[in-house]
């Protein structure tokens, strides 16, 4: 009897991870530009049902979330695979930093907390990984130098080169990116969160 519960569970996990994946890898689509980030940059909701995922099933599953929506992604890909492994890694350190604190005390207050932490991981990890990793890989596949990036900036009249790039463009980017996530997660996630929890 609880093996066959147990079962039923996992299949109820596994449907609903499905679909909120499905339903991220549809708001990739939906973007809105910033005029503070380079073009290629641009605003979406894609981490709000792996934030909703990781705060009602648990945090690896937000993570699982993340993965499949970058691997769908990966046949529409102009990156060569570099935007994906960027979008996975700032993402998942989103949704593991937000909904491991949430799950300890699944208060108001806590959510916010969680949400606001979140934010701050991800927007350090995204300038870190993209200085560093992200934006190397991209310039290489691409045959551009990495000053070239900074020449992308669009409006930021802050932006002057590369290192600027990243204080002035990719970590405000990320901070307002998260920030929108995270009021919309905050008002939609007690109204759905019945559905995907269980007893």
């Amino acid at each position: 009897m609880n093996q066959s519960r147990s079962k039923s569970f996992s299949l109820d996990r596994i449907t609903k991870v499905g679909i909120l994946s499905a339903l991220s890898y549809g708001l990739m689509f939906i973007q809105v530009p910033i005029p503070i980030a380079p073009p290629f940059m641009k605003l979406d909701l894609a981490d709000v049902p792996s934030l909703i995922g990781g705060f009602a099933l648990g945090p690896w599953y937000g993570v699982m979330i993340q993965f499949i929506k970058n691997l769908l992604n990966l046949s529409k890909t102009m990156t060569g695979g570099v935007g994906e492994l960027s979008n996975f890694i700032v993402g998942s350190t989103f949704v593991l930093v937000s909904s491991l604190i949430y799950r300890n005390n699944k208060t108001k207050k806590n959510s916010i907390l969680s949400l606001i932490l979140g934010v701050l991981a991800m927007s350090a990890v995204a300038t870190i990984s993209n200085a560093f990793v992200v934006f190397p890989l991209y310039g290489k596949a691409m045959n551009m130098d990495l000053s070239a990036f900074a020449a992308q900036a669009g409006k930021n009249s802050l932006v002057k080169n590369y290192f600027t790039l990243m204080i002035f463009s990719i970590a405000p980017f990320n901070i307002i990116k998260g920030g929108v996530e995270s009021i919309v997660t905050e008002l939609i996630y007690k109204r759905i969160s019945p559905i995907l929890k269980y007893s």
